[in-house]
């Protein structure tokens, strides 16, 4: 009746996958959030230094995906409340005017963190959007997706970035 959906019991209920039996392993994930600027928002960010009268743009956006990572749990359901290792968020604006902001999670857990890196850049994007959109809401928040993971039943790596 689940279709293969671990979220789901027999019955069709929502419930949390119980990964006790499961071992503890190493467990990493790396995802990625683009944020296309508007040619006018990159050039005065990039001649402000990449800060805005809120701030230094990129390192509260690093600081907002990190805490976003460590609170997963409270804000998609079905997630276990894990205690990571690691968390290391790297942003940068490519030439376009697109920042590309990756976040890297690790854990030795009995569940991975794809949710957590997904989650940090998704936050850190947001972060991006809202730290300039004093300058315009011309801001289109795309392509977030899970990069690679490893650990647990099969690793995953994606193909190169559309």
């Amino acid at each position: 009746m689940n279709g293969g959906l671990t979220h789901v019991d027999a019955r069709g209920q929502p419930t949390m996958v119980d990964v006790g039996h499961k071992a503890v392993t190493d467990r990493t994930a790396v995802a990625e959030a683009r944020v296309v600027l508007p040619g006018h928002v990159a050039a005065t960010l990039e001649s402000q230094g990449f800060s805005t009268r809120k701030g230094p743009v990129f390192q509260t956006a690093i600081i907002a995906g990190t805490m976003a990572a460590k609170r997963t749990h409270e804000l998609i359901p079905f997630c276990h409340p894990l205690p990571l290792d690691g968390c290391r968020i790297a942003i940068h604006m490519e030439p376009d005017g697109v920042v590309v902001i990756r976040a890297s999670v690790a854990v030795q857990h009995r569940t991975g963190v794809e949710m957590e890196a997904l989650t940090a850049a998704s936050v850190a994007a947001l972060t991006v959007y809202d730290m300039c959109k004093a300058l315009s809401h011309d801001m289109v928040i795309t392509g977030t997706r899970l990069v690679e993971k490893t650990g647990g039943k099969s690793d995953y790596h994606a193909e190169a970035a559309p």
